[in-house]
């Protein structure tokens, strides 16, 4: 049985874990080189018997905005998470580094790869630079350092280890490349405290086995809300769909752009729970959603959408959604009109047979884990080069978009999006470029806003949408598209007020 996630509310922020099987309780807490999804499931095949819960630690992941300054802070964290779990006085399961922290937990401990840690301290081994460049070489250094990490003898940066346990596959160390890629510096500062703790404190204190006994684990508390945006999972047929909540009142339910995730609508969900309970899925197979297997079309992402809302218990909804996310909008409206209320439509794609067919053909080529982290580069320029042309593979000046490069930073974001949907990335998008949107619009009956920025690259969409839709369906310029880099400030405050206006009017 393949982990699953699920997050804890602590009083400072969530922190996410993985859960394997059933019986006695087992807590892992995975090595600086392995995720938290590979550490679980390692785990319970080893240990078959017991119910193994992993937790990833702070600055890495889902668990990536929790804050720490000291290995107290972090230790702090985790023996709140372990508690809140009902996992208090469970055995503990740790690898390398992570001996540290655990030893500072107390009870009993199994700690495997002891000696590798006490390598990594004695030859004060430690990840390069991890600060986001321009070439995206950063992210190629920190696959490099975890590869590494599994593949060299601890005390000896030239020489590989001829023993230990099997190399990790590209699939595992992409899992644990982007894990960490989430926040770099705060994977580098967790790393440089658990090397000090073991530089002064030594490697000691692992038990060689551990029995695995007792009464069976607890079910997890359900996830509670936080301030701001927070985040949980629902079950969608068996598939873990994760969400990102924000504010209260009437729900609604904003649907992203392919391929990444529903992150870069931070400042829209924000906005939008000023007025409304903001309800934002990453599709299935994008994002940190599970992986979807077979062919997907936007029918199947509306129906995992309307799954989505079943299961928040969510009777009546309005929706917002952008690029792909605005296909779905419309595709759910139609699917169940008597509980939409109003849509917002931002630039919902509108091309010719033709445009689609050339999008189809070259915009979606596989993005496979390299054994020496290649895939990074791919996934980084073609990231970088959607900033730049329209489309972006033809990179040609005619095909040169006004938008602008943004800062490094959110372009590090964007591109961690796209690693998280990995082989995936491509169904929500392929579905984009087969919908049939024209024939569709002829089909919406709720109150809907089609809208589009100056910069968006299917902004003329606007003009053909005036001859497809019912009187119901407003269709207006907006000064901005505010999830994009590089937009006026007071053009992004103007667009949001105009979607908070048109969704709370009363007609």
């Amino acid at each position: 049985m393949a982990p699953r996630p699920a997050f804890l509310t602590l009083a400072s922020g969530q922190m996410r874990l993985w859960r394997s099987g059933s019986g006695p309780p087992l807590v892992v807490l995975p090595g600086l080189a392995t995720a938290a999804f590979d550490a679980c499931a390692e785990t319970a095949a080893r240990f078959p018997q017991a119910c193994v819960t992993a937790f990833e630690w702070p600055g890495i992941g889902g668990s990536a905005a929790l804050a720490f300054a000291t290995l107290d802070d972090v230790v702090a964290l985790l023996r709140e998470a372990i508690a809140m779990a009902g996992l208090a006085g469970a055995p503990i399961v740790a690898r390398d580094l992570a001996i540290v922290a655990a030893r500072h937990l107390g009870g009993r401990m199994l700690g495997i790869d002891a000696d590798v840690a006490a390598g990594w301290a004695t030859h004060d081994r430690r990840p390069p630079d991890l600060a986001p460049r321009g070439d995206g070489a950063h992210l190629v250094a920190l696959f490099a350092h975890l590869r590494d990490a599994h593949l060299l003898e601890p005390g000896q940066a030239r020489r590989a280890r001829r023993e230990g346990a099997t190399l990790p596959d590209p699939l595992a160390l992409d899992r644990a490349a982007v894990a960490a890629g989430v926040d770099p510096a705060a994977y580098a500062r967790l790393w440089a405290l658990l090397l000090a703790a073991a530089r002064r404190d030594g490697i000691a204190g692992a038990e060689s086995d551990i029995d695995i006994a007792g009464a069976a684990a607890t079910p997890l508390p359900e996830t509670r809300a936080h301030a701001g945006v927070w985040r949980r999972y629902v079950d969608v047929d068996g598939l873990d769909v994760h969400v990102r909540r924000a504010g209260g009142g009437r729900p609604l339910i904003a649907l992203q752009s392919a391929p990444g995730s529903s992150e870069p609508l931070r400042g829209v969900i924000e906005s939008l729970a000023a007025v409304r309970s903001v309800h934002a899925p990453d599709f299935p197979g994008n994002g940190d959603s599970g992986k979807i297997d077979g062919a997907v079309d936007i029918a199947r992402l509306a129906r995992a959408m309307l799954a989505v809302a079943d299961a928040s218990g969510l009777d009546s909804f309005d929706l917002w959604g952008t690029h792909t996310g605005a296909l779905v909008a419309l595709e759910l409206a139609i699917l169940a009109p008597a509980r939409v209320g109003r849509l917002v439509m931002e630039a919902p794609p509108l091309l010719s047979g033709a445009f689609s067919a050339d999008i189809l053909a070259n915009y979606l080529p596989p993005l496979v884990p390299d054994r020496w982290g290649l895939h990074l580069m791919q996934a980084w320029n073609m990231r970088r080069d959607m900033f730049i042309f329209w489309p972006w593979y033809r990179a040609e000046r005619a095909a040169i978009r006004p938008l602008g490069l943004p800062d490094v930073q959110m372009l590090h974001d964007w591109t961690i999006g796209l690693l998280k949907s990995g082989m995936t990335y491509d169904r929500s998008y392929r579905a984009a470029f087969e919908y049939d949107t024209r024939a569709r619009l002829a089909l919406l009956t709720r109150p809907a806003l089609i809208c589009a920025g100056p910069t968006d690259m299917l902004v003329d969409a606007l003009r053909e949408a005036r001859g497809l839709c019912g009187v119901q369906v407003e269709i207006a310029a907006t000064p901005a598209t505010v999830w994009y880099p590089n937009q006026d400030a007071a053009a992004v405050a103007q667009t949001l007020a105009m979607y908070r206006a048109f969704l709370t009017r009363e007609d």
